[in-house]
């Protein structure tokens, strides 16, 4: 499983999320896209807007789950099922 979050410097949703994740002791990468245009291209042409934190996350079998925003819950189905 590979988990990519894109976010923002000044997002509280981000800064919540990376220590849930932190927590959990899940790997990540993190992209700030208020500092990388292209990482903020790529979240925009995935998403199809700006809104952070947005994370993918992609599974062995090649399926890719996308969430927009810190949905606990969702988070919590998905690596559970992992």
């Amino acid at each position: 499983m590979k988990i990519t979050i894109y976010s923002t410097t000044t997002c509280p949703y981000c800064v919540m999320l990376k220590r849930w994740l932190d927590d959990q002791k899940v790997e990540y990468t993190d992209y700030l896209v208020d500092k990388n245009p292209i990482a903020a291209q790529a979240m925009v042409q995935q998403r199809g807007q700006m809104g952070v934190p947005f994370t993918t996350i992609e599974h062995e079998d090649g399926q890719v789950d996308k969430i927009l925003g810190f949905n606990r819950p969702q988070f919590e189905s998905i690596l559970a099922k992992a």
